[in-house]
């Protein structure tokens, strides 16, 4: 009896693909031993305003992260950077599908013979958020959030629901899907603040300030009010709706806020002219 590399799954004694993943067959782990990338992951995250990802790996333990997040490791950690997929159109289409979420085109991989740790951070001041998630489990998080994750991990592009939601989400109609089973690192701005919504419980929110919910709920875009609240009110023209059941993860600052409050000592004074009131209306990008 077999395990999936991939996913973990026990495979049938007879079959060319996993039937949780879809994967190709071409080996498996004897019963009993399911592969080490399965095991419960050894890590501490620490600091404050820009938190460090510290992972002990095992011998046989595998992580990929995004290019340029590493911030340490111990030498006895080997890594190694390379496009996803094995063929060469699987690593062309993974590439094209890392463009469109704002990743890099590359993964660097690590992975331990002897135990060894190695450490990992956001790339500008925030919050870090562990998930554990379950097999086939999944959650959608905002562009540019993924840090570090176990091999067991799927890293995918998810397309929204809704066109409105794709024009006017602050996000545009990309965000990042991530599958189970394994441990994944997210990194976002600011603060978090963490609601687990009942069964049609919903929440408006600024649309740049989603960091994450769970595949249980529902994203939608809806008008903010009246037009003097959407032309002074400062948050745009729309707020995300999300509706549960689910979890849900709100992020405090945004990459975009944080350069808006900045460029006034890059030009020399926080000036505003009457038309600048305007020209964000439709433009929410935090």
């Amino acid at each position: 009896m077999a395990f999936c590399v991939n996913c973990g799954t026990q495979l049938p004694d007879t079959g060319r693909f996993c039937t949780n993943c879809g994967s190709s067959i071409s080996g498996g782990t004897p019963a009993g031993a399911p592969p080490a990338i399965h095991q419960p992951l050894d890590y501490t995250i620490q600091g404050d305003n820009l938190q460090v990802i510290r992972i002990r790996l095992q011998p046989g333990q595998e992580l990929y992260a995004e290019a340029g997040k590493m911030v340490y490791k111990q030498p006895q950690v080997a890594w190694e950077t390379r496009m996803s997929g094995e063929t060469l159109g699987e690593k062309l289409l993974g590439a094209l599908k890392r463009k469109l979420m704002g990743e890099s085109l590359f993964l660097t991989y690590f992975r331990a013979s002897i135990p060894g740790e190695v450490g990992f951070a956001g790339s500008y001041p925030g919050r870090v958020q562990a998930f554990e998630l379950k097999p086939g489990q999944t959650i959608f998080v905002q562009r540019d959030a993924f840090v570090v994750a176990q091999s067991s991990i799927q890293l995918n592009i998810a397309l929204v629901k809704r066109l409105g939601a794709g024009f006017f989400g602050g996000e545009g109609f990309i965000l990042e899907q991530l599958t189970g089973p394994g441990t994944v690192f997210i990194h976002a701005g600011g603060d978090f603040v963490e609601f687990t919504l009942a069964a049609g419980e919903s929440l408006q929110i600024d649309t740049g300030c989603i960091v994450a919910f769970e595949e249980t709920v529902d994203y939608d875009i809806q008008l903010a009010g009246g037009i003097r609240t959407a032309l002074f009110g400062g948050e745009g023209l729309f707020l995300a709706t999300l509706t549960g059941p689910g979890r849900v993860i709100v992020q405090s600052l945004t990459l975009q806020k944080m350069r808006r409050e900045l460029a006034p000592y890059r030009t020399g004074g926080d000036e505003h002219k009457g038309l600048d009131l305007i020209s964000g209306i439709f433009n929410s990008d935090d």
